[in-house]
């Protein structure tokens, strides 16, 4: 029979390290520790501005972390764009930490979904991303790791979650009695007319029930996102990324895990800012839009949220 050392926790990391870009001392000490709780190895930890020479030259590692909590402007896109370029191209896996006022500018650079985001999170969401991370990289598993197990199983969840609206929207663009399928929106004309006003109402009956019963019973960031794109697009209004993630009523992390996948379902589009490269836009498909005016048009003035 097979047998595994116990003296001793098994990592995904135990090989290869983790180099470790950060924009202060305080967040590279951040990182370390995290990583280190983890039991993985710290490569090499150095300012943001050198990484992307670092990264040129590393030879073997299992993921790059970088950590920030202040804006540096040029060189952090630059980084965070050549971060994205080598997880898409399979070199590495990469998780980027940030404060919650860099959502913009970081949402804008880091394009690929399977870079693993976080903001403002606290040490068991770190420790989850660095383990998901690693599953999503493919890297070989030497023991089952229950915390990333259950995180990968999350990540199948969400994407059956966003399949099904889809499924769901697919099905109102073209009627109940239709196949589910992707649609086009047919001629404006044939759109029902949808006022902001009743969007906003829905919007603020679901917010009024954090005043009864905790708020976390009805997280539904989804749908949440939904109601607040199709009211911008009523109102002729642009939603950046930042104001997303408010909107979804859930932790910042778990709103940009929506959007990612909202995105790669095409429920959703990103536009670029034409006035700021360092921001993007979110707005509805158009079969999208069309789906949830029509669905607003069947159930009138029900009030259902």
């Amino acid at each position: 029979m097979d047998a595994y050392p116990t003296d001793r926790t098994v990592s995904y990391l135990d090989h290869s390290p983790v180099l470790i870009a950060g924009t202060s001392d305080a967040a590279i000490r951040k990182a370390i520790r995290t990583i280190e709780a983890c039991g993985s190895r710290v490569g090499q930890s150095l300012p943001l501005e050198q990484a992307g020479a670092r990264i040129e030259l590393q030879v073997s590692a299992s993921a790059v972390w970088v950590e920030l909590d202040r804006d540096c402007g040029g060189a952090m896109d630059d980084l965070l764009s050549r971060v994205s370029r080598d997880v898409h191209d399979g070199r590495y896996a990469a998780i980027v930490s940030a404060s919650a006022d860099l959502i913009d500018p970081v949402a804008t650079s880091i394009c690929d979904s399977e870079v693993q985001l976080l903001v403002d999170a606290d040490d068991s969401e770190r420790a989850a991303a660095l383990a998901v991370a690693t599953v999503i990289a493919a890297r070989p598993q030497r023991l089952s790791d229950v915390a990333s197990d259950q995180n990968a199983a999350r990540l199948r969840q969400l994407s059956e979650e966003v399949s099904r609206i889809a499924t769901t929207l697919a099905r109102l663009s073209t009627g109940p009695q239709a196949e589910p399928r992707r649609v086009v929106a047919p001629p404006t004309a044939d759109i029902p007319e949808i006022s902001p006003e009743t969007v906003r109402a829905v919007i603020r009956a679901r917010r009024l029930r954090a005043r009864y019963f905790p708020e976390e019973l009805f997280a539904d960031p989804a749908w949440d996102m939904l109601l607040d794109l199709l009211q911008a697009e009523l109102s002729h209004l642009r939603v950046p990324v930042s104001s997303l993630c408010i909107a979804a009523a859930v932790p910042a992390t778990t709103a940009l895990r929506w959007l990612k996948t909202m995105v790669q379902e095409k429920l959703f589009v990103r536009r670029a800012d034409p006035h700021d490269g360092r921001r993007v836009f979110v707005e509805l498909a158009p079969e999208t839009s069309f789906a949830l005016r029509r669905y607003f048009a069947e159930v009138g003035q029900i009030g259902l949220v």
